[in-house]
């Protein structure tokens, strides 16, 4: 079986997509790229995701999306991952959401701005790519162009998209984002939301680089 490591990894965090509320149903899909190997393992298309077995997984060569293996069919947005794979050396993993408030937000085809200072995991700001229809390679080019410096954005009036290092990268992103959105629409509700200053946002951005990491240093109080 080729692949199985992230044939697993992709069973587990599927379950953890539904679980958490990033979806419903079989909207959606992730996948992970085996950069030495030059394939991806992603999600099977019309499967729920607490169906899901390691087997269900397919894997497509990453330049010609040829399946190699697997007998379901791949997620019709296969190509939105590629083009990431093949395009971004940051980006080993994806995460597709239907995600309540990101795709909300996307109905309006606004972007979300920075909020709160967890949105520094993916940007500055989340933009929000143009329409296409789902499963095109017009949709791949629109999320692939609006998400260049970012490692999120939002898909007009469809869900939001994300990539990271590895799959609990670009998770965290999914969930971060989705809750910078819901802070959003709450804010708005009550008034106009205070919006923190791209100077803020990238100083965010580079403190969450040692995020994690012990610091030896520390300034005085």
């Amino acid at each position: 079986m080729l692949l199985k490591n992230e044939r697993i990894k992709l069973m587990n965090y599927g379950k953890k997509m539904i679980l958490d509320g990033l979806t419903k149903g079989t909207g959606g899909n992730l996948s992970i790229f085996n950069r030495e190997k030059n394939l991806m393992a992603i999600t099977p298309s019309g499967v729920g995701y607490l169906d899901i077995t390691p087997e269900d997984i397919v894997i497509l060569d990453v330049e010609t999306g040829k399946v190699i293996e697997g007998s379901r069919v791949p997620s019709s947005e296969s190509d939105m991952h590629r083009i990431f794979y093949k395009y971004r050396k940051d980006i080993n993993a994806m995460v597709h959401t239907h995600s309540k408030y990101s795709t909300g937000l996307s109905c309006t085809g606004g972007k979300l701005p920075a909020i709160h200072y967890l949105l520094a995991v993916a940007g500055k700001e989340i933009p929000c790519a143009k329409y296409a229809t789902y499963g095109t390679v017009e949709l791949a080019k629109n999320a692939y162009k609006s998400m260049e410096g970012n490692k999120g954005v939002l898909l007009s009036n469809h869900g939001l998209l994300t990539g990271g290092k590895d799959i609990s990268e670009a998770y965290n992103i999914a969930e971060n984002i989705e809750f910078c959105c819901e802070l959003y629409f709450i804010s708005k509700v009550i008034g106009e939301p205070s919006i923190l200053p791209e100077k803020e946002m990238k100083k965010v951005m580079e403190r969450f680089k040692d995020y994690g990491k012990k610091i030896d240093e520390h300034e005085e109080i």
